[in-house]
């Protein structure tokens, strides 16, 4: 296995910024790695679809933005996925939500970048110098020097670059690890169909991809969507290489794929956990009630009425919605042996 590859792939990939509701630089960025392999890729609204020479051998979906800040005003910034999700939606009971009132400190002294939405020129560098959740507006409110000549609708992303240091990986892991492993799995020999998505830490991206399954009127239940899983501590994550899920708090996943992929991780020595029965433990143990997590996979499936179903693959990591999100080597060696297992023959 080139992993060697692998890693410069993700490197490159982590340097262009994709905040959510603004991924159209990181879109043409991946078409052209694509296109390089000789993979044609067709650009639809909120989605650009890779084929392989054998399209139908298989649907591999991973979302492609990142979490990052949008100006809304002179020298106003807001956390952008709250602003691209339509604020009408602001409940407050999702986990993501819940997310941001503990988190509002890990912003300050972050570096971050601005760029032109359409052709990605980099705009400046600036620092966050304050965060702090407004409960008028529901949403995080920042402070940062340096950016007072930015137009509304900037998009801020945070500067990041992949540390490497013993068996584990940080950085803005969640979503760009997939895009690397997807790309790679095209250099490798994957002749199949890819989905990379916009807007779903927006809640947004499986819209995009129900319709493009509309379009061309095509069903399946093999849809295997690839991201992160978030843990709480290191050992527990040391503990295990791959995230499945039997189901999230909209759907059921019912697909041959799960077993496929389970077997094989039995085979191969691969440790997996179940995210939805981990989450079960914990509440059992707890004694409490918490969600089961909602995937672009459930909202998908509950949306489409089952006609598309599929599973999910995931890394598990620590440090979650940060740009020092760690995960293990060997999660992503076990993803990779696992893909190229179900699709590369």
């Amino acid at each position: 296995m080139n992993m060697e590859l692998f890693y410069d792939i993700l490197k490159q990939l982590i340097r262009i910024p994709s905040v959510v509701g603004a991924e159209h630089p990181f879109f043409m960025f991946i078409k052209r790695e694509l296109e390089e392999l000789g993979v044609t890729v067709e650009y639809y609204d909120g989605v650009l679809v890779a084929k392989g020479s054998e399209p139908q051998s298989g649907y591999i979906s991973a979302h492609t933005d990142r979490h990052g800040l949008i100006c809304t005003g002179h020298n106003e910034f807001q956390y952008a996925a709250f602003i691209a999700k339509n604020k009408a939606d602001l409940t407050g009971d999702s986990n993501s939500e819940q997310l941001l009132h503990n988190f509002t400190a890990r912003f300050v002294d972050e570096k971050v970048q601005a760029y032109q939405p359409w052709s990605g020129t980099y705009l400046g560098l600036g620092s966050i110098k304050d965060a702090y959740l407004c409960q008028r507006r529901n949403n995080i409110i920042f402070k940062i020097d340096g950016f007072d000549y930015l137009l509304p609708g900037t998009p801020i992303a945070f500067t990041d670059k992949l540390e490497i240091k013993d068996d584990l990986i940080s950085a803005q892991l969640d979503n760009v690890i997939s895009i690397a492993i997807i790309i790679y799995m095209y250099s490798i020999g994957y002749q199949g169909t890819a989905f990379f998505t916009a807007s779903e830490e927006a809640g947004r991206s499986w819209r995009f991809l129900l319709e493009w399954f509309r379009r061309f009127d095509i069903k399946t239940n093999e849809l295997l969507v690839l991201d992160t899983s978030p843990y709480p501590t290191l050992d527990e994550i040391k503990n295990i290489d791959i995230v499945l899920r039997h189901r999230d708090s909209n759907a059921v996943f019912r697909s041959p794929l799960k077993n496929k992929i389970k077997k094989i991780a039995v085979k191969e020595g691969i440790k997996y956990s179940f995210k939805d029965t981990y989450l079960k433990d914990k509440m059992l143990k707890n004694g409490n009630k918490v969600s089961l997590g909602t995937t672009e996979l459930g909202r998908l499936i509950h949306a489409s009425k089952g006609e598309i179903q599929g599973t999910t693959l995931q890394i598990p990591t620590i440090g979650y919605h940060t740009v020092h999100e760690t995960t293990t080597k060997n999660a992503v060696e076990s993803m990779i042996t696992i893909l190229k297992k179900v699709y590369v023959k």
